[in-house]
């Protein structure tokens, strides 16, 4: 029988502890990119056409909120790496009351 087990139970503790980590920055940038936070102007991707249209803010909000859906598609992502370090670590238990 194939095991799922891939990682040890240290490596899936440090996965859990990054994937927290992961999903609560990724949320609260992703918060702040969708309220069009001035201070997160520097990582906004922009050109100067951005600036020049007679559009600009609209196009701007618009580079703000693909920013911010980003970074949510980000933190889900570390949501699933996070529950795939969790079932290592109950793999890893597991393995420890198996008998031989």
């Amino acid at each position: 029988m194939a095991s799922l087990l891939c990682c040890g139970p240290k490596l899936a503790a440090c996965g859990i502890v990054l994937s927290i980590w992961g999903v609560i920055m990724l949320v609260l940038l992703g918060i702040f990119f969708n309220i069009h936070s001035a201070v997160l102007i520097e990582d906004v991707p922009l050109t100067e056409e951005d600036f020049t249209t007679t559009d600009a803010p609209q196009r701007i909000y618009r580079i703000y909120e693909q920013v911010s859906y980003n970074c949510f598609i980000a933190a889900g992502i570390y949501i699933v790496l996070g529950g795939f370090s969790f079932c290592q670590i109950r793999l890893n238990k597991r393995k420890e009351y198996l008998v031989r």
